[in-house]
């Protein structure tokens, strides 16, 4: 067994904290139960590159307890909590992953799972998998030597299938599947009704909120609030934000979304209108430059940005390095930026998931579905990925469903079933007014 975290000692003190998540969730404590008498995971090999908090800890726990050997890498360089990194690695998971990771460590990790030659990979934001192919097809990016020194060999042939978390991911792999470069069948746990529905609405918009109040411990109620994109995520932020008194102020490129935002009350503007008027913005939309130059030298003295999408490219830093002629750091993640016309802004989290870095992510109850699809998808795989061409393919509904009836069951609420009067009538097309 191989790790490298920061500290081992901190292992006890994960312990406590993954014993916290577990016991918030009941739908994995049940998926838990069924693997760990059935071991339907004998013998896989997981790699999963996740952000490696107490509640990925119980689905590693889960994915264990079925038989599997699992090696886990970090999907963002700043949202691994230490402690449950030291406990992972004390109970047998190959983990490599510690707060503040530079780039290189970033995908030397990557390589160190990639050449435990996993049969399953676990994706969130699609890194694993994308640095795999791009081992593959030959890609020369810096970050690809790295990973090609330490895997020193291709272990594509090797992968049954995987599973991706995200939105971000699931467009990537997508991209990937319809260039005709997919090697292997993916299921898109993030379309889940059980986890787009939730997770992304009700744990980003929660937690979100959470890391902008931890970091900056600003008042919310009287402000303008922007939130860029108003997908599942954006919805989220946008209700909470509503919800704790502020001003919300919405920006879309789709015409159906915007309306969305219209009817449900909250006001639509292009980026060049809001950032005129927004104290606070957040961005979730999964695409790059959303806030750029152009729009930070509009905002208003002590605009505060941050990001709540994947990756760090929806505020443009280059553009405000740029623009930038004194930069200090206020307190752990804050960065004051005094532009060229002496206004100021500040950027939260170095533009990274503001609800992972100054926060601890999304509550466990909330995971508890996500990562009750991520355990039952991966035992789909195993029974049957061989089966499966490569391409993305949604949870099975069979396993969402089951998820939410768990989910409901644990909540000790009940609800009707049909009954054999009203499936006839469903099934028929003879029956009618």
């Amino acid at each position: 067994m191989s790790y490298r975290v920061k500290d081992i000692a901190l292992a006890e003190r994960g312990r406590s904290l993954v014993a916290w998540a577990r016991d918030h969730m009941p739908v994995l404590s049940r998926v838990r139960e069924m693997f760990s008498s059935e071991k339907p995971l004998s013998g896989a090999r997981i790699g999963a590159c996740l952000h490696v908090t107490k509640e990925t800890a119980v689905l590693v726990e889960a994915l264990m307890e079925g038989g599997a050997t699992v090696a886990l890498c970090a999907s963002n360089p700043l949202s691994t909590q230490d402690e449950v990194a030291a406990y992972l690695a004390s109970i047998g998971v190959h983990v490599y992953a510690w707060r503040g990771m530079s780039s290189e460590e970033y995908y030397e990790a990557i390589g160190k799972v990639l050449s435990k030659a996993p049969h399953i990979t676990i994706d969130d934001g699609a890194d694993l998998v994308s640095t795999l192919h791009k081992l593959k097809y030959g890609e020369g990016s810096q970050e690809l030597k790295i990973v090609e020194k330490i895997v020193g060999g291709d272990h594509i042939p090797k992968v049954i299938g995987g599973t991706e978390e995200t939105t971000t991911g699931v467009v990537r792999l997508r991209s990937l599947a319809e260039e005709g470069k997919l090697l292997y069948p993916i299921i898109a746990v993030n379309d889940a009704y059980t986890k787009f529905l939730f997770d992304n609405r009700y744990g980003t918009g929660q937690s979100t909120i959470d890391g902008i109040l931890r970091a900056t411990n600003t008042l919310l109620c009287g402000k303008t609030f922007v939130v860029a994109g108003y997908g599942w995520c954006g919805r989220g932020i946008a209700l909470r934000a509503r919800g704790m008194g502020a001003n919300v102020v919405v920006t879309e490129v789709n015409p159906l979304r915007a309306l969305e935002a219209v009817m449900d009350g909250f006001t639509v503007k292009s980026m060049v209108e809001a950032c005129r008027v927004g104290d606070i913005f957040v961005t979730a939309t999964g695409n790059i430059n959303v806030i750029r130059g152009e729009h930070i030298l509009k905002m208003k003295d002590g605009a505060i940005l941050a990001n709540s999408g994947h990756f760090n490219v929806e505020i443009n830093l280059n553009d405000l390095e740029v623009i930038t002629k004194e930069k200090r750091e206020i307190k752990a993640n804050i960065a004051e930026h005094v532009l060229i016309n002496g206004k100021k802004v500040y950027v939260l989290a170095e533009g990274r998931l503001v609800n992972l870095v100054a926060a601890e992510g999304h509550p466990s109850e909330v995971m508890d579905m996500s990562f009750a699809n991520q355990a039952l998808s991966v035992e789909y795989l195993v029974k049957r990925g061989r089966e499966l061409r490569p391409a993305v393919y949604s949870v099975p509904k069979e396993i969402d469903e089951e998820v939410a009836r768990l989910k409901l069951e644990s909540m000790n609420v009940k609800i009707d079933e049909l009954t054999e009067e009203q499936k006839k009538y469903l099934g028929s097309w003879k029956l009618g007014t």
